[in-house]
């Protein structure tokens, strides 16, 4: 009999249709090349399709929210991971919708990954993978890098692209997901690893972009910061704005009418504080160009600068040039 399932993974939506065999790492085969073919299954697909809709459908963006007491509107029910028990993921593969696979089974699931919590692992993975859709296309990405790199509005490149990161991650269930996943993680080295490992594909390829667009525009990091430092700085201020905004959508603060975010306003910051021009550079570290700032002198050789505590009514600036 004809193996049709080459032809069907092809017929699967984005990103289901690619290639998973460097994305699902603890399926349960012995070889390479038999692990290889089980990512590619649609039957594999078919649990990752379904554990995804319960994702979306249980956090969001406009999850499904169900009332633990129907005379109560406060008594929302709140689980956190428990709506992917296998037997709720084999079930709702049913609901797939064509051309997925949709009879699902645990003892199938329980063949396809040894322990519940490799498939988590994975499905985690998955949902965080880089090549996921985000919400500004290749093109409107290419006119920010643009414009980073040599273009005359480096100043709206950055609110632009502050405020396109910061989309990427309220409206859309991944960032929902990677939080719940890092609760999760706790005395889990499975998804711990799953975790460390997304964070590493997300953020490597953003130290280079990065580096360049510095040495573009001839800036360079402080002495003390490295870039590694940098993009996980970033990294925390659009997932702090992020959070922020999905704890208190009152805060407001993302503007969508003015395409702003105070994700943009922290990015400039972090530049104007992290990063020094290359022809004129005063070769301080980040923590004495604060204190020169504060006391108006550098700090003195050889000490770290602004530990020294300076009273109200001590002569700071004296003090921090004896």
């Amino acid at each position: 009999m004809e193996d049709r399932r080459p032809a069907l993974k092809q017929q699967l939506p984005y990103p289901y249709d690619q290639d998973l065999s460097e994305v699902l790492r603890r399926l349960d085969r012995r070889t390479p090349a038999s692990r290889a073919r089980l990512a590619n299954d649609p039957v594999t697909a078919a649990y990752l399709a379904a554990g995804v809709r319960l994702i979306e459908n249980h956090l969001g963006p406009g999850a499904v929210r169900t009332l633990a007491d129907p005379e109560d509107d406060s008594s929302l029910q709140r689980p956190l991971l428990a709506f992917l028990s296998q037997r709720t993921v084999a079930a709702e593969v049913a609901r797939n919708p064509v051309p997925f696979p949709r009879v699902g089974s645990v003892s199938t699931l329980r063949s396809t990954w040894a322990s519940h919590s490799d498939f988590i692992a994975d499905l985690l993975r998955f949902g965080l993978w880089a090549y996921h859709p985000t919400h500004c296309d290749a093109a409107d990405a290419v006119d920010i890098l643009d414009d980073l790199q040599d273009g005359a509005h480096f100043v709206d490149a950055i609110h632009r692209l502050g405020y396109w990161n910061l989309l990427t991650l309220v409206d859309r269930p991944r960032f929902r997901m990677e939080i719940f996943a890092t609760a999760a993680a706790e005395n889990d080295p499975v998804i711990q690893k799953a975790m460390a490992e997304n964070y590493r594909e997300v953020l490597d390829p953003w130290k280079d972009i990065c580096g360049d667009l510095l040495e573009s525009r001839r800036l360079r990091l402080r002495r003390g910061v490295s870039i590694g430092d940098f993009v996980d700085l970033v990294t925390a201020v659009m997932e702090g704005v992020a959070l922020r905004d999905l704890a208190d959508p009152r805060a407001e603060v993302i503007d969508r009418k003015g395409e702003r975010s105070l994700a943009g306003t922290a990015l400039l910051a972090l530049l104007r504080g992290c990063v020094e021009r290359v022809d004129d550079a005063d070769g301080l570290t980040l923590e004495e160009a604060v204190h020169a700032m504060v006391y108006g002198v550098p700090a003195r050789p050889g000490r770290a600068a602004g530990i020294t505590p300076q009273g109200p009514g001590s002569n700071g600036a004296a003090a921090a040039a004896r």
